[in-house]
Parts: structure tokens; sequence; C-alpha cells
């Protein structure tokens, strides 16, 4: 989780240091250096687990797919620089015309990061895949306190400037990606065998492809909101999705800690399907997630104007109760998606996040002009209905889904609607009042859903104190 919370744990020094505009030039940078991530690595850092596994068994077949990886990901890096050099200049005069962004040097610096961090984290994946937790935690640690330093001295030679934070992440980024390369070539030495390699490429391009289509659906909003709305504008939606971070780190881990149990459950039946023991998990993520959801619509209105200076930044506080919604479609989305992960049945993802994609940049054409920022907001609820009903519907022929609607939908689906309705009127008079409404209504569709459950986690209701004995 430490790359999403990096994000989380930086922001306080980036808003110090950047105006809402320049912060949202940065968000800009930051997709693109996620989207070079995404190509230099091209899914081996998913891909490395099977095959590790399939030739831990055989040292010199798992030491040529080893070093062929990284001689294969080395290579696509320096053409992907090259191309990029050559073209991307105009590519970005043409796509940002007067929008202070450009290739150089801040573009060109963020595909550095995009490199260097991709080496690293396929490293990583190496290192789950051979149970290695120690390396691995001290390694990412290591590497984020040595990106966050690097942005300080960044900010303190160069204050209220891009090049702090950009040009930090670059040079705070080579160490540890050479620290990686030079481990895998002294363990695995340097061989390449690109006849083998084409397996595994065959076999990541699928999830390469779904890469591709998340990066879009999750992150290309940044880009294609610069066309419509001002940079300053753009930073304060960027800051507000990064102040709800916390509740995508929470809901992420408890999906994490009971996942192993769930695959056990699934894998264990005849006829795949949903059961009353793995509902129980989901039940217990969506509310949860209700609860942090309404928590942070309560308190972080006054913690953004309790501790940032800059006013600019304040605007945030309007958009956050409508993010927060996007949480409840995401923790409806891990019910509804698990299955496809643990039976290996991919080959529909490709085709539902290609339609989910085009609608929501079709809806975003549509509406940023209109709504601002609420059209982006809007069109991400809307796409992220209809991923609902595409990945639930793929998956009727191979697992069945029995599960207790009221819980899984009906109870999200009233707390939004509360949240739409009173956020534009009550929200806008009396804001505390609002949000303090949707903690305690929480709470109370909560108890209704529940009341059965809490009475028997209630000591007050044990045997013991029933007959005195306690």
């Amino acid at each position: 989780m430490l790359p999403m919370a990096s994000a989380l744990i930086l922001l306080p020094l980036y808003i110090h240091n950047l105006s809402t505009a320049a912060y949202g030039a940065l968000a800009v940078y930051m997709v693109f250096t996620l989207l070079v991530q995404i190509v230099v690595t091209f899914s081996f850092d998913t891909s490395i687990y099977i095959h590790y596994h399939e030739l831990k068994d055989d040292k010199h077949k798992l030491k040529v797919f080893v070093s062929s990886a990284f001689i294969f990901m080395i290579l696509l890096s320096l053409a992907t620089a090259l191309i990029l050099s050559i073209t991307g200049g105009l590519l970005f005069a043409v796509a940002f015309p007067n929008m202070n962004i450009s290739l150089y040097p801040y573009g060109l610096a963020s595909v550095g990061s995009g490199v260097f961090q991709a080496l690293f984290r396929v490293h990583s994946s190496l290192l789950q895949s051979r149970e290695k937790p120690e390396t691995f935690l001290w390694s990412n640690i290591v590497s984020f306190s040595i990106v966050a330093i690097f942005i300080i001295i960044g900010f303190e030679m160069y204050p209220n400037s891009l090049a702090g934070p950009i040009f930090g992440r670059l040079l705070g980024s080579i160490i540890p990606a050479a620290w990686a390369l030079s481990r895998i070539f002294r363990e695995f030495g340097v061989h390449w065998d690109f006849e083998w390699l084409k397996t595994s490429i065959g076999f990541n391009t699928y999830n390469f492809i779904y890469q591709l289509q998340q990066w879009v659906i999750n992150q290309f909003d940044r880009v294609l909101m610069i066309f419509f709305i001002t940079l300053s504008d753009v930073g304060v939606y960027d800051f507000a999705l990064k102040c709800l971070i916390p509740v995508e780190l929470l809901m992420n881990s408890l999906h994490s800690s009971f996942y192993p149990k769930v695959v056990s459950a699934v894998m264990a039946q005849t006829n795949k399907g949903s059961t009353p023991g793995i509902n129980r998990y989901y039940h217990g993520l969506i509310a949860v997630v209700m609860l942090l959801v309404c928590g942070s619509v309560l308190v972080l209105p006054w913690a953004i104007e309790l501790f940032v200076k800059k006013a600019d930044y304040h605007e945030a506080v309007r958009y956050i109760p409508y993010l927060g919604i996007m949480y409840l479609f995401r923790s409806a989305r891990l019910f509804f998606t698990v299955p496809y992960g643990i039976l290996k049945y991919t080959k529909p993802l490709p085709v539902i996040y290609l339609i989910v994609s085009l609608l929501k940049i079709t809806i975003m054409l549509v509406l940023v002009g209109i709504m601002n920022i609420y059209g982006v907001i809007l069109a991400s609820a809307i796409s992220a209905i209809v991923e609902l009903l595409l990945v639930r519907f793929n998956l009727q022929n191979v697992f069945e889904f029995q599960f207790n609607v009221f819980k899984i939908i009906v109870i999200p689906a009233i707390l939004l609607t509360l949240i739409v309705i009173l956020e534009p009127t009550l929200g806008l008079l009396y804001p505390d009042v609002a949000h303090l409404l949707y903690m305690l209504s929480c709470v109370g569709l909560l108890w209704w859903a529940y009341k059965d459950e809490i009475a028997l986690i209630n000591p007050f209701n044990s045997k013991e104190a029933k007959t005195g004995n306690s």
C-alpha cells in the first residue's frame, strides 16, 4: 500500500509549496509517469509470479526468464524514451497548447521516473514471488524515503516550482532502480532468449491492455479536464481525491486480509458461487466503507480549513461528499469482480473495460464543459454503474451469485441517494448539519440491517449475563 500512501504522505509538502494551478500541472505529469510505468512494466509485475512458480525447480530456465524479462524492459524503456524524445515535443505542443504542459524538461523527467519506477516495481514483485518479505518491506520503505528526501531537497532548492517534486522524484527513483538491476543481473546473470520470452509476452498482452484501460478509467480524467477547465481546477480535483486515499487504503487492506479465505472457499467448491460465509466478508467490508465515507465527509472539511493555509485548496471541500460516493461503488465492485481473478476468467475484461473507458470519456466530453468538476464525477459514477452491471452479467454462466440484496446494494444506494439529494440543498446552507445527518443515517441503516448480528456480539446478551453468572 506504500505507493498509494506516499501520495497522501507527500501531500502536505505539495500543497504547502505549490499553487493549485501548479499542483494541477503536477497531477498531469504524474498521470503521464504512471502511463510510462505501465508501458515499460508490460505486466511483468503480474506475470512474474506465475512464471517464477512454474520455473523455480529449473534454475537455468528461471535465470534465463528473469534476465530476459528485465533486458526486454530495459530495451522497451530505451525505445520509449527515444520515440518520445523525437516526437514527444510536437505531441505535447499539439495536445497541450498554451497550458504550461511541455515535454521539456518536466515531461521527459516524468518519463525517466516512470521507467525507473517500473524496473523497481517488477523487482518488488519478484521478491514477493520468492517469499522474501523483509527485503520487500525494507527496500520499498528505503525507496520511498529516498524519493521523499530528494523531493524535500528539490523544494528547498526550487521553492514554489515543479522542478522540486519532478526532478526530486526522478533522482530519487534512480537509486532504487539501479540497486534492483544490480541484484537481478548479479544473481541471475545476463541471458537473452526471446523465443522463450514470447510465450510470456503473449500472456502479458491481455493484462497490459487491461492495465491501460484501468489507467484511462482512473487517471485519464486529469488529462482530459485541462481541455475544458483550468489547471487550478484540476489541482483542486486531484487534491480532493488525495484526501480520500485513507478510505481506499483501508478498503484495500481489509479486502487483502480476507481475500485468501475467499479464494480457498471458492476453490473448494464444485459449482462455483457465493456462499453465506463469503458474503459476510463483503457485508462487513461494505458497512465499513460506508462508515469511512461518512466519517471522511464529516471530518475532512474541518481538517482542510484548519490545516490548509492556501484558500484555493478549500474549494475541494464541496466535491468530497460526491467523490466519497465513488467508494460505495468500489466496495461493491470488489464483490462482483473477485471471481474473475480466482477463476482466471479474464477473457471478457478487455471488452468490458473498453466499453467503460469509452463511456466515461464520452460522458466527460459532453459534461465537463457544462458542469465543470461535477461533470467528471457524474461521468465516473455512470461508468461505475455500467461497470458493475457488465461484470455481474458476464459471470452468470461461470459463477452463481446468491447474496443479500439489501446489504450489498440497497443500503449503499439509500446512503448515496441521501447525499445526492441533501448535498446541493442542505449541504450548501448548513454543511455540518448535513454531514452529521449522513453519519447518523448510515449508523441507523447499518443497525437496522445488522441488528441480529449486533445482538450476537453484545456482551449484555450473553448467556452468562442473562443468568447472572457473568
